[in-house]
């Protein structure tokens, strides 16, 4: 299936497309499908109930946290000036929270050593994702690295858990990567974020959402209103980093 030239995913320069590519495997109506489908399999199919008790309610407690980051910061302009931090990056949390395990789902009739690799192909798979936020100008690295952080923290932890079961059925891979691959390329752009917003100025009683910019904003009035040894600190920790 092709995509129009016009669409957004597929403008600008060669790089840019292929980031933007990979950030489309984050997207939260891309993988809160095949999580619950995946989960349900261990619980029903494989008598791993356990298991996907802690996946699945280890990720809603992620998921409500970074959700909460957001509206905090939509809403009431919660944040971290000096780490430009503005919520959980949610693509970086979902990516690294799923993958590692979707892909030992697929692999948990195999030899422990290969379902490990496959965890670990999962954990870099999702980092990859989560690093794509960065070029993507969606995310600071700050928000990166706690979403990164919280869904490694969910997949990782289910690791002890896991013990080998039945295979899953053999076109079932194979359909969920074909439809991923068609739903990366063809599905609308995420509407989450707008969504967010929206709830967060229904809480707040704002007539606009927070924006990025207001907290740099924030972070250069209070550098004016600083002691001096904290804006001379300011002013090496700026040089250093050009």
């Amino acid at each position: 299936m092709l995509l129009p030239s016009t669409s957004p995913i597929l403008a600008g320069p060669p790089d840019l497309v292929a980031w933007n590519l990979i950030t489309r495997l984050g997207d939260a109506e891309l993988l809160l499908p095949l999580v619950p489908l995946a989960a349900l399999w261990l619980w029903l199919g494989a008598g791993q109930g356990a298991l996907a008790s802690r996946w699945t309610l280890r990720m809603a407690l992620t998921a409500g946290l970074t959700v909460a980051t957001k509206i905090a910061f939509f809403g009431w302009q919660i944040g971290v000036a000096d780490w430009d931090f503005t919520g959980v990056s949610g693509h970086a949390m979902f990516a690294c929270a799923s993958y590692p395990m979707l892909i030992w789902t697929v692999l948990m009739n195999r030899s422990r050593p290969v379902q490990l690799l496959g965890v670990g192909a999962g954990a870099l798979l999702g980092v990859l994702i989560a690093y794509s936020r960065l070029p993507v100008q969606a995310h600071s690295a700050s928000e990166v690295l706690v979403g990164a952080g919280l869904g490694l923290w969910v997949s990782l932890s289910c690791v002890p858990l896991q013990r080998s079961g039945p295979a899953l059925p053999a076109w079932s891979p194979v359909v969920a990567a074909v439809l991923l691959g068609l739903m990366v390329v063809a599905a609308p752009p995420s509407r989450t974020g707008g969504a967010i917003e929206q709830i967060s100025m229904q809480l707040s009683g704002k007539s606009r959402a927070y924006t990025r910019d207001d907290l740099r904003r924030l972070r250069v009035e209070l550098h004016l209103y600083a002691p001096p040894e904290r804006r001379r600190l300011d002013r090496d920790r700026t040089v250093r980093s050009r």
